[in-house]
């Protein structure tokens, strides 16, 4: 079909344009911006593959980095804009990289399903229901991947989008058949009923269906208004179909092959008032409890003993160890894992929820959960004590987390810091001794001694904040702020519960850029070279320069690759290298300063097709990267630009005579050692001199004049003049002949800047010390200008200096060492190696209170992080103290591990224990009653 004005046809079957690429964006965003006006339970979203949808922002004029130069002044904006290659529009919607099967998948749309492991922003975005019509009525394609939006969280409601339902495997007893059933995890147990029964054909009332999940009986599930979330069922588990006549199954008690099948009662036999009394473990404390706190409470029905894998009332078999239980992964909850089993072998929390603690439940702060997240962590605790070396199916505890948390519900992978923030100050508020909080007016220091303030602050935080976790994880710390204009000084003491290290900016990052030569002279190289991550491309072009050599008289540019076109050039020295991703492509071109002239040629590749007209948009055929080269002409003609073509690919001929004999070819690079590349450089340039002495220059080379669009080109002539200062852009079509005469091999596959491997090294030649990110935490810095202080005199926001100093320690201290840094659109990790004390942390220099208490500190677990963002593993190396011993726990594989071994580059959280010393052990003393021994 001819589109009207356009000269060309369009392709993949896409129908004529319905509008124009700002009309489409401006449809959208009224789409989308109705979409959050109205949102409500049910309305529907669909998942579109980043890798088309960053396509058609690119069609429209979306820039997916804008959040970066939006602080840029609008001449750099504006400079880069220029710099900016327009996309062609896409083909049909196409997400076959994001379901199952992909492409070979012919299944229909309500049975296709999205990959795994798949984020947000990354490998799909959300589009509502009106902005996915329009894509579709403009494109086509598909498939289409409709999702609803829930509604999540007890206290602060939040609307989600429910991308991955629920999956649950049904085993039919009566004839071992297994189907799979999709429902969102908020779908009803009754809704399930309905599903299974008409999947299976049976009558309702003839059907009884177990939570079956590791393939034992746990829980017959009663038709209810019960969410499938509220009944414990995870992702992938088994549910068990049987048939039943009246009450009794007709193959009850026995599993599918006909054997006996003890079943398991949800709850052992215990009074409903009061505390059952638990088994006694090693170190000799009860894991007794009490079920029911207080009236409507589903405590005593959600905390049941055989929902986490094994039987708690049964003691321990001799001879085994408490703390050494694995927690299985209910899909992606590594993280979860990992910061779980660092608390659970924290010692003060140990002997406290081995107690009984229920006289210190609050089931009435309105901050808390009613008590049920404290004993649900407290009936962990107690399993991971009782087990041996049972695996736990922390099911109970992280349903009341999706209940409490939504963030962490799901099957995504999160952050193991921010689920122990929420998890500490979650278990503070279910513990919290303080039954009606006081209002408390704040004073100011007012040039006050700090001693006074600071004990004033902690008595003020005590009256309203009075639990074990005060008691044993909160320090505190002083916060100095100084105007700049009027000097005033304001000080506050506030607790911690960790800190929350950066690592010294000075860390380097290595990035491969590949170097092309502009004047045709060398074949194209990439170099890894070391820049500071805060770095600027000025710093990233002074190291490229030093690994190729570059001459006094010769200067790089810098271009950003991305679907086979020059997708941005670098121009501004001040560009931050934040902004550029790892797995983004970056070249240089390089060039003789004199030869820089007026007019800028890029040159793009295309595989010769078959056509029936003479002018046609460029399609799907482009491959490898642009060349770029200077025409020093007043007034460039085609002939110039023939010739300039021409230069810049004689290093590419087949027929090149040394290639062989002097030049190592790996992935369609060279491949010589860095000491090696100055010299050969002039000698590459010499062999190609003489080359091109012995070659024809009249190549008559295929070659079209492509528009600023880049939707439409024309044939031009050698007498064809072009205005100078411009930038000219040409295609060349690589027929028969040129692939004969080239080898395009080399402008193939041109390395990401940089990719990441999924094992942690101990990278100890980066490494820095656990000081040093002290040092940079307690640095003076000004306040940001997203983070003014009001100045109470000069009763306006100021960009004041802020100073912090470690005023007073907590029992337990949890250092984060922050490697995740986050935009809008850009993530990064940092995997370099921090060394930290396991024995003998003194941290006395920096604490300003000298109270006499310990300031030394063994460490005793560690959460580690593997792998990039959004994924990667999490595991966890805990001390069982009294063994002296050290363990690597992953997920449910438990394994002894050398101390020496604990220290590696994928450490994120390091929990430290106060050592005390014996004079302190003997009499007591203890400075602060908040803390416990």
């Amino acid at each position: 079909m001819t589109i009207p004005d356009s000269g060309f046809m369009m392709e993949n079957g896409v129908s004529c344009l319905p509008c124009t690429p700002q009309e489409e964006k401006k449809m959208v965003t009224d789409l989308r911006n109705e979409s959050e006006r109205s949102l409500k339970e049910g309305n529907l979203y669909f998942v579109i593959s980043s890798r088309w949808f960053r396509t058609w922002e690119r069609y429209v004029g979306i820039d997916a980095d804008e959040n970066l130069i939006g602080n840029q002044s609008s001449d750099f904006r504006h400079m880069n804009g220029a710099s900016l290659i327009m996309a062609e529009r896409p083909g049909p919607i196409d997400n076959s990289d994001i379901v199952e099967n992909g492409s070979d998948c012919d299944c229909k749309d309500n049975e296709i399903q999205l990959r795994r492991m798949l984020t947000e922003g990354q490998d799909y975005v959300l589009v509502p229901q009106g902005v996915w019509e329009k894509l579709y009525e403009w494109y086509k394609g598909g498939p289409s991947l409709p999702r609803k939006m829930i509604l999540q969280g007890f206290y602060h409601r939040k609307y989600n989008v429910e991308v991955y339902p629920l999956c649950l495997k049904l085993i039919d007893s009566r004839d071992d058949s297994q189907s799979i059933i999709w429902l969102s995890r908020k779908a009803s147990v009754t809704e399930l009923f309905q599903k299974v029964c008409a999947l299976r054909g049976i009558e309702r009332d003839k059907a009884c269906i177990w939570d079956y999940f590791n393939k034992r009986k746990h829980a017959r599930l009663i038709v209810s208004n019960k969410s499938l979330e509220e009944a414990n069922l995870q992702m992938d588990q088994d549910i068990l179909l049987e048939e039943v006549d009246g009450c009794h199954s007709s193959r009850f008690g026995m599993d599918s092959t006909g054997n006996e099948l003890a079943l398991v009662s949800l709850e052992p036999s215990r009074s409903p008032l009061t505390i059952a009394r638990g088994p006694t473990l090693s170190n000799g404390h009860s894991s007794g409890y009490r079920s029911n706190l207080y009236p409507g409470s589903s405590l005593s029905s959600g905390l049941t003993d055989m929902d986490d894998g094994f039987d708690a009332y049964n003691s321990v078999r001799k001879g085994e160890k408490g703390g050494l239980a694995g927690l299985q992964n209910l899909g992606n909850t590594c993280f979860m894992n990992s910061a779980l089993q660092c608390l659970v072998h924290t010692p003060p929390l140990v002997e406290y929820f081995l107690k009984d603690y229920s006289d210190e439940i609050n089931t009435e702060n309105p901050l808390g959960m009613h008590g049920e997240l404290a004993l649900a962590f407290g009936e962990l605790l107690r399993k991971s004590w009782s087990s041996g070396r049972t695996a736990i199916a922390p099911r109970v505890f992280k349903g009341k987390l999706a209940r409490f948390a939504p963030q962490f519900s799901g099957y995504n992978q999160h952050d193991s810091q921010e689920l122990l923030a929420f998890l500490l100050d979650g278990l503070h508020e279910d513990l919290n001794r303080v039954k009606q909080k006081p209002y408390i007016e704040m004073k100011d220091s007012d040039g006050r001694p700090d001693e006074e303030v600071a004990a004033e602050c902690w008595k003020n935080h005590k009256a309203r904040n009075d639990s074990v976790i005060v008691d044993v994880c909160q320090g505190q710390y002083k916060s100095t702020l100084v105007c700049p204009v009027c000097s005033k000084i304001s000080i506050t003491f506030d607790p911690f519960m960790y800190l929350s290290l950066p690592l010294p900016s000075t860390i380097t990052r290595t990035m491969t850029v590949t170097v092309f030569y502009g004047d045709g002279s060398c074949l194209p190289m990439p170099y890894a070279v070391s820049v500071l991550k805060n770095g600027f491309c000025k710093d990233l072009l002074l190291a490229l320069g030093t690994a190729c050599c570059l001459k006094s008289d010769e200067s790089l540019v810098l271009a950003e690759v991305y679907g086979n076109k020059i997708y941005r050039f670098l121009e501004s020295p001040l560009e931050p290298l934040i902004s550029i991703k790892d797995d983004e492509r970056i070249v240089a071109f390089r060039f003789k300063k004199k030869g820089m002239g007026k007019t800028k040629l890029v040159i793009f590749h295309r595989w010769q097709e078959k056509f029936t007209t003479d002018y046609l948009r460029i399609g799907t055929g482009l491959f490898g990267t642009p060349l770029v080269t200077y025409l020093g002409e007043d007034q460039p003609s085609g002939a110039n630009i023939e010739t300039a073509v021409s230069k810049v690919l004689s290093p590419f001929k087949r027929t090149y005579p040394s290639a062989k004999a002097h030049i190592g070819k790996e992935n369609g690079f060279l491949s010589d050692g860095l000491d090696e590349q100055c010299g050969s450089s002039d000698a590459m340039s010499v062999a190609n001199a003489e080359l091109e002495v012995t070659s024809s220059t009249d190549l008559s080379l295929p070659l079209l004049l492509i528009d600023d669009s880049f939707m439409n080109f024309k044939a031009f002539k050698k007498d064809t003049f072009f205005e100078s200062g411009k930038i000219l852009r040409v295609v060349l079509d690589w027929t028969d002949k040129e692939q004969e005469l080239y080898d395009a091999n080399y402008l193939k596959d041109i390395p990401e800047i940089h990719k990441a491997g999924f094992a942690a090294k101990k990278t100890r030649q980066e490494a820095i010390s656990l000081s040093s990110c002290l040092d940079a935490f307690l640095m003076e810095e000004p306040l940001g200008p997203d983070d003014m202080w009001y100045c109470p005199r000069c009763k306006e926001h100021r960009q004041a200096i802020k100073k912090l100093d470690l005023w007073m320690l907590p029992e337990i201290i949890v250092f984060h060492l922050k490697r995740f840094t986050y935009g809008r659109y850009l993530k990064n990790k940092i995997d370099t190696f921090v060394n930290f004390p396991i024995h003998n942390l003194d941290l006395s220099k920096y604490v300003m209170n000298k109270d006499g208490q310990s300031c030394v500190y063994e460490l005793y677990a560690i959460s580690n992080h593997y792998g990039g963002l959004g994924g990667g593993h999490y595991t966890a190396y805990a001390k069982l103290v009294d063994e002296n011993r050290w363990y690597h726990f992953d997920d449910s594989h438990v394994s002894p591990v050398n101390e020496s071994d604990v220290k590696t580059s994928a450490a994120y959280l390091l929990f430290y224990k106060r050592v005390r010393t014996e004079s302190k052990v003997e009499t007591g003393e203890a400075s602060h009653s908040h803390f416990i021994s």
